[in-house]
This record gives C-alpha cells, structure tokens and sequence, in this order.
C-alpha cells in the first residue's frame, strides 16, 4: 500500500468517507506522507541504485509526489511522472513544479515514446495489480526503456518462497479486507519471473521490514512532529483509528511473511 497506488474507482478523495476509502489513502488524510513498504531507507536505496543523475527518469502513479521530489533531488536529465488519478497528478504537480511534467494516463498505457527513459520508477503499484494488471504494467516500462535502461520498484513481497498457494490465498484476502485494495504480493521468485517475463534481467534485490504503521518506523519517516500531527488525528477520528488498527493488526498478523523488496532489473542492451 503506497501513495503510489492510486484507487481508479471515480470517487474523489474529498468524497469517500474513511471506513471505505483505500489504506494508502486514508493514511494520506491522516498525515502520513511515507507510505512505501519499505519506508524512506529501502526508497533512498531504490533510488541510489537506480542510477538517476543525468538520466531521463519516468515515475509510474507518483501518487503524493514524495517520491517525484526525491527523484528530481539527484539531478535527472528529466522527470516524467505517469499517473491516472487526476486528484493526485494535482498534488504531484505541485511538488514537481516546472522542474518537470505530468502525463495523466495509465501506468499500462502510458503514451510516451519508445525507448524514451533511461529509468523508469514505480513504488507499490505493481502489488495492488492482477497478474495481467503486472503483466501490461512491466511490459510498458520494458517499451519506455532504451536498451540498458533500469527498472527499479519497490513492492511489498511474500516470503519464503515455499509458502504454499493456501497461504498466499490467506495474506492476501486479509490484506484485502483490511486495506479495502486487492492486493497481490508476489514471493521474490514470483517477482523475478514477471519481470525476467517482460525481457528484463534482474540486477539487485534488497528486502526491508514490512513495517509501516509501527512507531519506530514512522518517527524515522515522518519525523517526531510529523508523527505526532498523525497520531493527533488518528485520535480524533474513531472511524480512522478504528480501520488503521484493524490494518496494523494484519501486519502483525503476518510479519513473518510480509516484506518490502527492492528490485533492479535492466533491459538488456540488445533488446529493441
């Protein structure tokens, strides 16, 4: 769940009432700004190793534009960001500024040129897709990428690899129910195969702690103040807490199987 996953259900923001409104979302009406699985740490890594200066960077569902601001921090050549809710291109635009643009479209269809980027970015996207939805997604960044361009995400991921499908089926029902998104996170196998899939050979993979909504987490992230504007709503908000404890309730749940990966895959330099 991530600012980055935007909920294309048509309803604004300012119109969905919190027991209904996606996680990542309610979690942005809260305060919460770092909503990445991993939190700032594996995104600081993502981007580090993603190799932005001097490299035209395209962003998939920038969400809040956090992630757009760290982007255009390391000195891309330039910054694209690709996102399908208009609310949030809005508010990613406003942290981008002139220093780049906003294509309102869809992460699968993006309507950039081909072999336009040097690094496509997406964070949390992928997960609340279907395995179609994945599929198209990598594959578009596959087309946007010239030969020896970078694919670097940041996904929440199941782990071992040996759990079985019945608990695969279990996590992801309750992730579901709690976030109000059908989310589907992959084991890291499943991960390398819908992008080794697409073309792409994968590079790097680092893991995180999948710890979101914990308090050492979120001071690290927000900072003391920040963390303390969060918990001051959430407070005042019975409906809010009562969603946002139910879904730290899961995580918890599942802390053992639940993580945030980072992976680097490359279109290979022969590719078309």
């Amino acid at each position: 769940m991530s600012q980055n996953g935007t909920p294309h259900d048509g309803l604004p923001l300012a119109g969905r009432k919190d027991e209904d409104m996606p996680g990542h979302w309610l979690l942005a009406r809260m305060g919460k700004r770092v909503l990445r699985p991993g939190g700032l740490e594996l995104t600081t890594a993502l981007l580090a190793d993603a190799g932005l200066p001097g490299a035209d960077v395209v962003e998939l569902a920038p969400g809040l534009g956090k992630t757009a601001a760290d982007i255009l921090a390391a000195g891309p050549r330039s910054y694209v960001g690709v996102e399908a809710d208009p609310e949030a291109v809005a508010l990613t635009r406003k942290a981008v500024g002139a220093r780049g643009r906003l294509v309102e479209a869809d992460a699968a269809q993006t309507g950039l040129d081909a072999t336009s980027a040097d690094v496509v970015v997406g964070e949390a996207m992928l997960t609340m897709q279907s395995d179609r939805g994945k599929d198209a997604i990598i594959g578009e960044a596959f087309r946007v990428l010239r030969p020896g361009g970078r694919y670097a995400i940041h996904e929440l991921a199941l782990h071992p690899d040996t759990l079985s499908d019945e608990q695969k089926t279990e996590i992801r029902k309750a992730l579901a129910r709690s976030i109000k998104v059908n989310a589907r996170p992959l084991t890291e196998a499943e991960w390398r195969g819908a992008l080794t899939k697409a073309g792409f050979e994968v590079e790097r993979v680092r893991f995180a702690k999948m710890a979101l909504l914990e308090p050492k987490r979120n001071l690290a992230d927000e900072g003391l103040l920040g963390t303390l504007k969060i918990v001051g709503n959430v407070l005042r908000n019975s409906d809010a807490r009562g969603r946002i404890l139910s879904m730290r309730k899961v995580f918890r749940t599942y802390r053992n199987e639940l993580a945030a990966i980072e992976v680097i895959a490359r279109k290979p330099e022969t590719a078309a």
